[in-house]
């Protein structure tokens, strides 16, 4: 989940496109379809939240009485809740499930038992990303994926082109929604909410939750220990009521998309549109771990095996300011001369470190350490040239 991931992330997931206001279709052309919603969708309206269009839906970006940072602080400090129902699912099912998604996608499933996850990616054929995602083992004749929200039915779409006879791949987007509870206080949530906490990172259980079943992903996109809940589309607003009630004792709040992704940027984590796309291949984006380089068969591989042997061409790094101003996407990155270098891909405002910080794709000569010059809207912003993540969160709660 991007964005479930790494969303999805993880994301792990979050979503592709980042928020934007809608465009105007100009005179004598179709209308653009009317943006999706969640299940919770008045729910977040009653709380007064900002809304924006993530990959298509409409999506809480942060709710009043202190925004961004005041959420961004409770998952780091205590927990936060978010829906992240734009975030698609699909099924593969029958004999060969689990092979065919072994071949086509980049991760090795081998790798995992049933009841694990595993973060993935699904790449053209020239090395590029068309998605990162989830995907969840239940057996061999069954594996349950979760893409970003504006790239699933892309997903679907390559892997039922693939499929052999017996193997069926459904969109599933809006037969379950998707909670994650984030921060070190969610096990006491989650078990307040009558939900088991505790199990293996990147492991799920299958939940009863008041005669109800929920998927229960020891997954998430903030760094922080969390999950990831997926119950029936109908069920999610009772457990997202129930989830607030319970995170009410432990300072816990409702969080929007914003926070979300100050969260994954302090921890370095891709998000699909920025720091991987068609045109940016997994060795650049330095998630080359989420690759089966010894697999004879997947996606893109004969590209990624050359692009890997050869060295890429532009490699990920962190930027961390050391002047005032925050680097936003596309904003050029120069050496102390002026010589260009490359470009970032994220920018933020840290709310930990109370300073700017990007990811950035750079020539292949830049090295951990180096001073840099950002051009942020015209104005040079020196920064610092670092390894993500830019916070260190607690090993016992990852």
């Amino acid at each position: 989940m991007t964005d479930l991931r790494p969303s999805t992330p993880v994301a792990r997931p979050s979503d592709p496109a980042g928020p934007a206001g809608p465009a105007d279709p100009g005179p004598g052309s179709a209308a653009p379809p009317a943006a999706l919603t969640s299940p919770l969708h008045q729910r977040h309206v009653a709380l007064g939240a900002k809304m924006a269009d993530f990959g298509g839906w409409t999506m809480p970006i942060e709710y009043p009485g202190g925004g961004v940072v005041r959420e961004h602080t409770a998952v780091r400090e205590r927990v936060g809740i978010f829906d992240v129902s734009h975030l698609g699912k699909a099924s593969v099912t029958g004999p060969g499930a689990a092979d065919l998604v072994d071949r086509c996608l980049t991760n090795a499933l081998g790798r995992i038992r049933p009841g694990k996850a595993q973060y993935t990616l699904c790449c053209e054929e020239s090395g590029g990303v068309v998605d990162d995602l989830i995907a969840y083992l239940h057996g061999g004749d069954d594996v349950f994926l979760v893409p970003n929200a504006a790239n699933t039915a892309e997903v679907v779409r390559r892997l039922r082109a693939a499929a052999p006879e017996g193997v069926e791949v459904t969109d599933r987007h809006r037969d379950f929604g998707v909670l994650a509870v984030q921060g070190r206080d969610s096990d006491a949530v989650l078990r307040a909410t009558g939900l088991p906490a505790g199990h293996e990172y990147m492991s799920f259980v299958e939940a009863d939750w008041a005669g109800r079943p929920v998927l229960v992903c020891r997954t998430g996109y903030t760094g922080e220990r969390g999950y990831e809940l997926l119950p029936r589309w109908e069920d999610t607003g009772d457990l997202w009521d129930a989830l607030l009630q319970a995170a009410v004792p432990h300072g816990g709040l409702p969080c929007g998309l914003g926070a979300r992704d100050t969260l994954r940027t302090e921890m370095g984590y891709p998000l699909h549109g920025y720091e991987l796309s068609p045109d940016i291949t997994p060795v650049q984006a330095r998630v080359g771990w989420a690759v089966g380089w010894k697999k004879p068969a997947f996606w893109g591989r004969e590209q990624l095996l050359a692009e890997r042997a050869s060295g890429p061409r532009r490699v990920s790094w962190g930027l961390e300011a050391t002047g005032r101003g925050i680097p936003r996407s596309h904003c050029a990155v120069a050496d102390l001369s002026g010589a260009p270098l490359g470009e970032v891909t994220s920018g933020t405002f840290s709310p930990t470190l109370r300073r700017g910080i990007a990811l950035a794709l750079l020539a292949p000569e830049v090295a951990e350490g180096d001073r840099v010059v950002v051009d942020v809207r015209g104005r040079s912003v020196p920064a610092l040239v670092v390894r993500p993540p830019f916070v260190q969160v607690r090993a016992s709660q990852a």
